[in-house]
């Protein structure tokens, strides 16, 4: 009996609100201040803005060709089993799983608990119990329907793009004193600091893989996921350089460094008392968006997996109603729940979280090698600069990594661990899966 697929419903504005909306989150509103505390100049922060947007839009370019090539549901996962084999493709889906996605859903969720509390007061009970019931609530709407958890996205990203335009708009309007300075001294400047502040960078770029996850449930995805993912970084790179320019044009870096919240500082000075208001109302629109885009995207990693055994069987099912990966996004949900109420996603997920670059370099790195292997598959769309540029980001992905395991030898052993711990889970579920089909 032929399986049921995930239709194809989603367009170019749905699949361009999935990039732009699951990579701005809150970070652009905190982390400026770690970067500032790494780089003494106005140029050095722009550059390390600019040098990573750049970086992250170089790997939107590699999965621009891959899903053009193969617009598959589970996108990254299927890249990485078509690449270097279903092994890694499932220590990557295990990871997400297991931590990156869930523990990233969770960390979203408490994050709008605590700027939800700004309007009404919460204690920690109460503050789990919103983070719960708002992955309860996206969970549902994506439960319901690909079409339903877009029109959300969309909103949200709508309404996040706004309020930064507020903020930032304000900053240009307002007759505060202009602290930017150009040629502000670059002494002290060092690149480890630099590789730091990347790293920082880096973080606030997440998220634009997600979009592959959804591959096979875009109509024209030849033609719509290199566009979503071109438009999309851009206009966040956009976002993220305008911003910091904003931030620095009202605060000298040295403020910047030494002020923690600094989206809602510049706010105070350039709008008063509605400046925290509107930050943290807008904080909570992006949280809430980005949150969504990775409940709506990353159980189709799952249902990729179950339908090549690799997964719980029912992960692999069509709602018969509704079109979803239902019980993968049940699935998902319940995890990440979990995670929120016992809090243990903080360590879990800064165990794990430099593991995402692994996949992130090797899937990059399969554009060279699916070339190799497969020099005659149509390719609508071909990544630029190659093959520079996907030798470059993987090369600057697994230096990330690198770097990580030697200045946090402790936690990232820790991690490895927990990836690894995966190994014989894959080797189980493919021994089961082929005694069910009769293999062996």
């Amino acid at each position: 009996m032929e399986r049921a697929e995930l239709p194809r419903k989603l367009g170019l504005l749905d699949s361009t609100a999935i990039v732009v909306g699951t990579v701005i989150g809150s970070a652009i509103f905190l982390v400026p201040n770690a970067v500032a505390q790494d780089l003494p100049s106005v140029k050095m922060v722009l550059a390390v803005w600019i040098l990573t947007g750049v970086l992250s839009f170089f790997g939107a370019l590699a999965y621009a060709e891959l899903g053009a090539m193969t617009p598959s549901t589970g996108g990254q996962y299927v890249y990485l089993r078509d690449s270097f084999g279903p092994l890694w493709a499932f220590l990557c889906g295990w990871a997400f799983f297991l931590v990156i996605q869930s523990g990233g859903i969770a960390t979203l969720a408490a994050g709008f608990s605590i700027y939800l509390s700004y309007f009404v007061p919460m204690g920690p009970l109460y503050a789990k119990l919103a983070s719960v019931g708002l992955i309860s609530i996206l969970s549902y709407v994506s439960y319901r329907g690909v079409k339903g958890g877009a029109a959300v996205q969309k909103l949200f990203t709508l309404l996040k793009i706004t309020g930064l335009a507020i903020l930032i708009g304000s900053v240009f309007v307002s007759r505060q004193p202009n602290a930017f300075q150009w040629s502000s001294p670059s002494s002290g400047f060092s690149w480890s600091h630099f590789g730091v502040a990347m790293i920082a960078c880096l973080w606030a770029y997440e998220g634009w893989n997600q979009v592959s996850f959804v591959a096979g449930e875009v109509k024209q995805p030849q033609r719509n996921l290199p566009l979503s993912l071109g438009i999309g970084m851009a206009i966040v790179i956009a976002i993220y350089v305008t911003a910091n320019i904003a931030y620095m044009k009202i605060l000298p870096i040295s403020e910047i460094a030494s002020t923690e919240r600094v989206a809602a500082t510049v706010a105070g000075r350039t709008m008063g008392r509605i400046g925290a208001t509107v930050v943290s109302l807008t904080i909570l629109l992006s949280i809430t968006g980005a949150l969504n885009g990775s409940i709506l995207t990353a159980p189709r990693v799952y249902f990729a997996q179950s339908r090549d055994g690799l997964f719980f069987k029912k992960a692999g099912e069509v709602h018969p109603r509704f079109q979803t990966p239902h019980v993968s996004i049940l699935l998902q949900g319940i995890w990440s729940a979990i995670l929120a109420i016992s809090g243990s996603y903080q360590k879990l997920f800064s165990f794990v979280i430099f593991s995402a670059w692994v996949f992130y370099g090797m899937t990059v790195a399969a554009v060279v090698i699916l070339r190799w292997k497969y020099p005659d598959r149509q390719r609508p769309y071909k990544m630029w600069g190659y093959p520079v540029t996907p030798l470059l980001f993987s090369a600057i992905s697994f230096w990330f990594v690198a770097n990580t395991v030697v200045t946090t030898p402790g936690p990232s052993l820790i991690g490895v661990l927990i990836i690894a711990s995966g190994v014989p889970v894959y080797y189980i579920w493919r021994h089961k899966f082929r005694i069910e089909d009769g293999v062996c």
